[in-house]
């Protein structure tokens, strides 16, 4: 039993554009410790990517869908925006809402309780879908789930830590983070809404219905608020549709930065 090609996507882009995001901290982070941190999350979300997208170009070209032969590469650096399935939450800016810039190419200083709070809400899921993926009936993505998993609970810990340490920490850490969490929160109700790819691999015994994980994550999110001594903001709003494909203007710009480098050079080797 092979999970559909979509679903491996889905799970391949997010982890690719959230580390693309993360790694734009790499020299910016506000200590040392954290420079490296943030790096070696990064380097776990696309080390996750690239197994997603072998086994994904494995599967397109077995079925003759890639001429020529598609590789992780392909996958990652010559699809368009709208062939991109990540969630959008992990396309936003590192800042919040309330700077009031809203071009996509504008410019604003990292905001550090925005990068975590997002790390924090992604991660408290994905550790939850990695788990449960572990009994997928895709031996392969069985196997890529137990790897992801050791690596998802760190990025879990390490974004929970910093989540109640600036949360519980001076009157204006407090009030960034919960900023963050405002503008974030809304955002997380993608992680419920299932696409035809989720659907079909829950059918299966391959995949998971997101639904299944929402009480057990808000579980782990409402423990953690509380002991940062945070609101749980709404999440009513606007469900975006970026796992159907649908994107924020931002995305575009994250593709060009780190798609810009193969385009100019197809094929080249270093």
């Amino acid at each position: 039993m092979q999970a559909p090609v979509d679903y491996l996507l889905q799970l391949a882009d997010s982890a690719l554009i959230l580390g693309q995001r993360n790694a734009e901290w790499c020299g910016h982070a506000p200590v040392l410790e954290e420079d490296m941190a943030m790096a070696n999350v990064s380097l776990d979300l696309i080390g996750q990517a690239r197994l997603l997208y072998q086994y994904a170009a494995t599967r397109l070209n077995a079925a003759g869908q890639g001429t020529p032969a598609l590789t992780e590469d392909s996958l990652a650096y010559f699809r368009d925006v709208a062939e991109f399935r990540n969630y959008t939450l992990l396309e936003l800016p590192h800042f919040p809402s309330r700077t009031g810039l809203l071009a996509p190419a504008a410019a604003a200083d990292r905001d550090f309780a925005t990068t975590i709070a997002r790390n924090f809400l992604y991660s408290a899921y994905m550790a939850l879908l990695w788990e449960a993926l572990q009994a997928s009936k895709d031996e392969e993505l069985a196997a890529i789930a137990a790897k992801s998993l050791k690596e998802t609970r760190y990025h879990l810990r390490h974004s929970r830590d910093w989540l109640v340490r600036l949360g519980d920490g001076t009157e204006e850490s407090h009030q960034r983070m919960q900023s963050a969490l405002n503008h974030l929160m809304p955002y997380t109700q993608e992680f419920w809404s299932t696409s035809d790819a989720e659907n079909t691999a829950a059918a299966q015994g391959t995949g998971v219905l997101p639904a299944t994980l929402q009480a057990d994550w808000s579980a782990l999110v409402d423990d953690a608020l509380q002991e940062a001594t945070l609101q749980r903001p709404s999440a009513d709003g606007y469900v975006t549709q970026g796992k159907w494909g649908s994107h924020s203007e931002h995305l575009g710009y994250v593709l060009g930065e780190m798609q810009g480098l193969a385009r100019q050079h197809p094929g080249a080797s270093w």
